[in-house]
C-alpha cells in the first residue's frame, strides 16, 4: 500500500471518483463525510453537500467502491467558522466567498487534523486543481486544473505548505468533468449523473437574503441610496441586499442603467452610479497568504483573479510594511472589484505561465469599492442624508 488516505466524500460524483481512483492506485482509502447540514437544509434526493441525502449518497458510494465510511459531526464548527463569518461580512457591506473559508478552516485545518487522528497519511478531495512538489524551490505548489473550465484553485489559495504536502487532488489532472462522469459510470456508481450543486450549500432555496433575514434581522435597516455627488435618490431596506455591480432594487427614472458602485456600511448607505464608475485599477488586499513563494519584498508581475467565475488579468502586486497586506494595480481597469471577495495571484513560466498559485487574500475597501465619492462628500453630504 502507498499509504492511508482519508477521502472527503460530499455525496457528489467528484469525491466518489476521487476515492475510487486512489484505491485503484494502491492507497488504503477511508471515506469521510462531514455532517454540516443546518436545520433548513434540503434533504431531498439531490440535496446539496449539507443535506442528509448527500450523506446517504456518500455511504452508498463508499460501499460500492469497497471502502469504510465514517460521518463526522462538524455542524457547530461549520456554523461558527463559515456561517457566522458569512453573516458578519454581509453586515459590514462586504460580499464574502464562503467556499474559501470552508476550505481553509473546515477542510484543510479541522478535517485534516481529524484525518491524522484516524491514522491517515493524506487527505484527498474532489477539487479540480493540481498539487506538485517543486524540487528547485523546495516548496509544494498549487496549480490550476488541466480543465480550466472546472478549475477550483481560486477557492484553495489559502492552503499552506503542510496542507499541500498532505493533500491529494487526482481530478485536477483529468480532461474534465465528462471524464469524471465516465469513470463513475464505468465503476457502476449510481451518482454518475448526479447534478452539480450550483448554490451556496447552507443557503436554502429561498436565497441568501431570506437566510440573512432569519439569521441577522438587525442588519436589515432602511437607509439612503445616494449618487456619486452625495444626493439622496432613494431608500434601501438593508445594505446586505446589495453588492457591487448590482442593478436590482435601485431607483428608476434614469435615462441610463444604474448600478451599485459602493456600500458605506458605517453610514448604512448605498452609493449608485453608471457602468463606467465600476471600472477600477487599484485595489488593496488583506490577510494575504502565500503558497508557491514566501512572500514579496518588491513589486512583482502576476495574473490576478478577483472572482471565482472570472478570468485573470495582468496586474502589478506591491508589498507593504505589513507582510499580510499588499496593493494591486491592474494593467487594464476591471469591473466591480468587490470588497470581501478573494484576489488570487498566479505566476509560473513557460508552459505553466499563469498556472501556479502564488498567493492571495481578501479584497479590502480602502481603495476598492469601485468608485469613491468626490472629495468632501464622503462624510458631510452623505451623513446629512441618513
Amino acid at each position: 500500500m502507498k499509504g492511508v488516505v482519508a477521502a472527503a466524500m460530499s455525496g457528489g460524483v467528484d469525491s466518489a471518483v476521487t476515492a475510487a481512483l486512489l484505491k485503484q492506485q494502491g492507497y488504503d482509502v477511508i471515506g469521510i463525510t462531514l455532517q454540516i447540514w443546518q436545520e433548513h437544509s434540503d434533504t431531498g434526493k439531490y440535496g446539496g453537500c449539507c443535506s442528509l441525502g448527500a450523506v446517504e449518497d456518500a455511504r452508498r458510494a463508499a460501499a460500492k467502491i469497497g471502502i469504510p465510511h465514517y460521518v463526522l459531526n462538524f455542524r457547530e464548527y461549520f456554523a461558527d467558522k463559515v456561517i457566522d463569518n458569512f453573516v458578519s461580512e454581509y453586515s459590514k457591506g462586504r460580499t464574502p466567498n464562503p467556499c474559501v473559508e470552508c476550505n481553509r478552516s473546515v477542510k484543510f485545518e479541522e478535517l485534516l487534523r481529524h484525518a491524522r487522528d484516524l491514522g491517515a497519511d493524506y487527505l484527498a478531495t474532489g477539487h479540480y486543481a493540481r498539487i506538485r512538489y517543486n524540487e528547485v524551490s523546495g516548496r509544494h505548489e498549487l496549480l490550476r486544473a488541466y480543465d480550466t473550465s472546472k478549475d477550483q484553485s481560486y477557492a484553495l489559495y489559502t492552503l499552506g505548505q503542510e496542507a499541500l504536502a498532505r493533500t491529494l487532488m487526482p481530478l485536477g489532472s483529468l480532461a474534465g468533468k465528462h471524464e469524471t462522469r465516465k469513470i463513475a459510470s464505468e465503476l457502476g456508481l449510481a451518482l454518475a449523473n448526479k447534478p452539480d450543486s450550483q448554490e451556496i450549500c447552507f443557503v436554502p432555496k429561498e436565497g441568501y437574503i431570506s437566510f440573512l433575514e432569519k439569521k441577522a434581522p438587525a442588519i436589515f435597516s432602511p437607509g439612503p441610496i445616494v449618487d456619486l455627488s452625495g444626493n439622496r435618490v432613494g431608500t434601501h431596506e438593508g445594505i446586505a441586499m446589495y453588492t457591487i455591480g448590482q442593478r436590482k432594487r435601485l431607483p428608476g427614472g434614469s435615462s441610463r442603467p444604474i448600478v451599485v458602485v459602493k456600500l458605506l456600511a458605517d453610514l448604512n448607505t448605498v452609493v449608485i452610479g453608471y457602468e463606467e464608475d465600476l471600472l477600477q485599477s487599484e485595489f488593496d488586499v488583506l490577510n494575504c497568504t502565500w503558497s508557491a513563494i514566501d512572500g514579496i519584498s518588491e513589486p512583482i508581475e502576476a495574473l490576478c483573479k478577483i472572482r471565482y467565475n472570472g478570468s485573470s488579468s495582468a496586474a502589478l502586486i506591491l508589498p507593504s510594511t505589513e507582510p499580510t497586506v499588499v496593493s494591486g494595480r491592474f494593467r487594464e481597469p476591471q469591473r466591480a472589484i468587490t470588497p470581501g471577495q478573494a484576489a488570487v495571484f498566479y505566476g509560473g513560466t513557460g508552459d505553466e505561465s499563469g498556472q501556479v498559485v502564488l498567493g492571495g487574500g481578501t479584497i479590502d475597501d480602502l481603495r476598492a469599492g469601485n468608485a469613491r465619492l468626490p472629495m468632501g462628500t464622503q462624510t458631510s453630504q452623505v451623513a446629512s442624508q441618513c
